[in-house]
């Protein structure tokens, strides 16, 4: 195949860059987009020689697109208007009305692009824009196919359940088998059904409760059902799945003391340690990290216990029972820090070589990951698409 020509929509950090030079593919991003200045801050420290355009899509007049000879759409449109615990409103979302502006350019472009991959927030699927998006797909003729994916079931100990669109223009179709239902796995090599390497998890727990222990005896947090830590149990003991300390960062010879600036803080831990999700190094999942992540505690990743010597179960059943300065201290013994920037990047699939601009703060770092994607789990959606 030619070298393909490619158009990045909502470039963010070049998570589909990296996904692209993943796959394999001979291929040139053409040019990426993005309005974010913190985000093409960071995909120009690692693309230097990319052509980024700071500006919104909407300002890009169709010549213009015309003009790049594109072969191939990859773009991650604004999930705000989808997300479950936004405020849903989807096409009449201000951040919306970029993705409806290249619905309607699509038909009138001179030239088809051959392949368009899409990604968004699980929501995304139950949306008046996801309506929109395939009623262009079907009136341009494109074959397509929709996935609920979870990096987990490439074996990477990380929960990040999003949606997924493929498109290939005609002739020709794809090799595998289609269907009008969202897959939640990946095609079997063969095209016949769904393959065995999946592990679908839910995102989040599904209510609340206020009990600490569970029937199983084991730690039981306010924020998930007893079902939710059988879950959780379950994907420790999936083999298919690596385990976290494969993607932590090794530590000098200070043993770890560079890692004391992302220990939690103390007024984090009393007041918030009930909420946590804690992961050990040798366990094989981690809830997926947002934005919000090392700012806010509820919901936006899990942290580490990296004092794996201290029995967990423990310490938090006897919490109830002592002051708060012993609780602190009992707490304090586990050494629960959030994971680094890199750690993250790591779970996503970004490789080695990205790095961020020194002047970038934690908080910039982590809020703009939590905006990306998993990068294994588009490679492997590129190449499928174009398999």
């Amino acid at each position: 195949m030619d070298c393909l020509r490619v158009l990045e929509l909502y470039s963010g950090i070049g998570g589909m860059h990296y996904a692209l030079k993943d796959s394999g593919l001979t291929a040139e991003v053409v040019a990426a987009v993005d309005v974010n200045t913190t985000a093409n801050q960071i995909y120009k420290h690692n693309f230097p020689s990319t052509t980024l355009w700071s500006k919104t899509i909407e300002g890009i007049t169709l010549n213009e697109f015309d003009k790049l000879g594109f072969d191939m759409i990859l773009m991650s449109p604004p999930c705000q208007p989808f997300t479950r615990i936004g405020l849903q409103g989807d096409v009449s979302d201000p951040r919306a009305k970029s993705f409806l502006y290249i619905l309607d350019l699509l038909p009138r472009l001179k030239k088809l692009p051959r392949f368009i991959l899409l990604e968004n927030v699980k929501g995304f699927e139950t949306s008046n824009a996801r309506d929109a998006l395939l009623k262009t797909l079907r009136d341009c003729g494109y074959s397509f196919q929709e996935f609920l994916l979870s990096p987990t079931c490439l074996g990477i100990p990380n929960s990040r359940l999003r949606y997924f669109l493929l498109a290939k223009a005609p002739p020709g179709s794809f090799t595998f088998q289609t269907s009008s239902e969202i897959l939640e796995s990946f095609p079997s090599s063969s095209g016949n059904g769904a393959s065995s390497e999946t592990s679908m998890v839910p995102d989040c727990p599904s209510e609340c409760v206020s009990s600490t222990t569970g029937d199983n005896g084991g730690v039981l947090y306010k924020l998930e059902t007893a079902q939710d830590a059988q879950r959780k149990m379950g994907q420790n003991s999936d083999e298919s799945v690596r385990r976290i300390q494969e993607f932590l960062e090794v530590q000098g010879e200070g043993g770890g003391e560079d890692m004391e600036r992302y220990l939690l803080p103390p007024k984090t831990l009393l007041r918030y340690a009930m909420l946590m999700d804690i992961v050990r190094p040798s366990c094989r999942r981690s809830v997926c990290f947002t934005k919000g992540y090392g700012h806010y505690v509820e919901g936006t990743g899990s942290v580490l216990q990296s004092c794996v010597e201290e029995d967990m179960e423990e310490a938090f059943r006897s919490l109830e029972l002592q002051s708060e300065e012993d609780k602190l201290r009992r707490l304090e013994k586990l050494k629960l820090r959030y994971f680094t920037p890199r750690e993250i990047a790591n779970l996503m699939g970004f490789p080695a070589d990205f790095t961020f601009p020194e002047d970038l703060s934690m908080k910039q770092q982590n809020r703009v990951l939590g905006n990306s994607l998993n990068v294994h789990v588009v490679a492997r959606l590129i190449k499928l698409m174009l398999s």
